[in-house]
């Protein structure tokens, strides 16, 4: 049986129905983790950065993306040798030459993790010489480890802003240590954190990695090739040894499902001098014209979408 009661005010005088005032809409818990209420919920994922990017005047991003599974080489290394111990070979072999394998395969891929760090860092102080009042080209990554570590690893290396666009799984990925603190955000929604990626990033520089990687810059080439951003994004593709064992692009121009003016929507590179030597004549011609006028808004430079 409903209890009528129990939303009475007890304060009230008896014989009044005096009840207690409902929680308000934006205060309540129930309605907002609702299916009702998940409009507001994609609407405070575009807000609440939005508003932290202003704040922290932050003009534009350089995005990193890679594998979030590669360490650094002292890891790296350290684990291999725990495996190489006379201790570890009363494992099963099976299971152990699996382990062994996948650690030396981790101390190959560790250079891409210090090499994203050294970018990073070169990329950060050069930003930090430009003239005007809001952070240019910072670098931003997804927040967690492996490869986007690194980079913010690198940024914060040379004194500058770093940006985490993380995600909340299941199986939590937390943020790195790296991040600076004001801008550290945490998404439910993988679309509302790929378009802050997008929205911001005058340049993607990818690293090897997995699914996650192949998603984002196949994300951010699909957008460069349709046009969908009125303004041009440097692309990176760093390691090409590593991509044309994975990915043969050459096939889907032979094949006429791209354009060979297609492959020039990026380049590749295989140094940290390299990389960086490309990224600042791409963002210098194309995003620092020689008389810009000095931006007055408080806000980002949000792209424009080309009608």
């Amino acid at each position: 049986m409903t209890d009528n009661n129990k939303n009475l005010d007890p304060n009230a005088t008896p014989g009044e129905s005096t009840l207690h005032p409902a929680p308000l809409a934006y205060l309540n818990p129930e309605f907002l983790n609702s299916p009702d209420g998940r409009i507001l919920r994609i609407l405070s994922e575009y807000a609440e950065p939005l508003s932290r990017f202003r704040r922290e005047k932050i003009q534009d991003t350089v995005v990193f993306f890679g594998s979030a599974r590669f360490s650094g080489t002292d890891e790296a290394q350290r684990k291999l040798s725990i495996l190489e111990k006379p201790q570890a070979a009363g494992q099963n072999t099976d299971n152990l030459q699996g382990q062994l394998k996948l650690a030396n395969a981790h101390v190959h891929m560790a250079r891409y993790y210090e090499e994203a760090r050294q970018l990073a860092r070169m990329l950060t102080e050069w930003t930090l010489t430009l003239p005007g009042k809001r952070a240019r080209f910072v670098v931003t990554s997804g927040g967690g480890p492996g490869i986007m570590e690194a980079a913010n690893r690198g940024a914060r290396d040379a004194g500058g802003k770093t940006i985490g666009l993380n995600i909340r799984l299941p199986f939590e990925q937390f943020p790195n240590p790296y991040i600076t603190p004001e801008l550290n955000f945490e998404f439910h929604y993988f679309f509302m954190r790929k378009y802050w990626f997008a929205y911001l990033s005058k340049a993607l520089v990818v690293f090897p990695g997995g699914f996650g990687t192949l998603d984002e810059l196949f994300e951010i080439l699909t957008l460069a090739q349709t046009q969908k951003l009125a303004k041009k994004i440097i692309v990176i593709v760093y390691g090409k040894a590593y991509w044309k064992k994975v990915l043969d692009l050459d096939a889907l121009v032979d094949s006429g499902a791209i354009s060979p003016e297609d492959l020039e929507l990026f380049s590749y590179a295989d140094t940290p001098e390299e990389a960086f030597q490309a990224l600042k004549a791409g963002l210098t011609k194309y995003h620092l014209p020689p008389q810009a006028r000095p931006a007055i808004e408080e806000g980002p430079e949000i792209a424009k979408t080309l009608p």
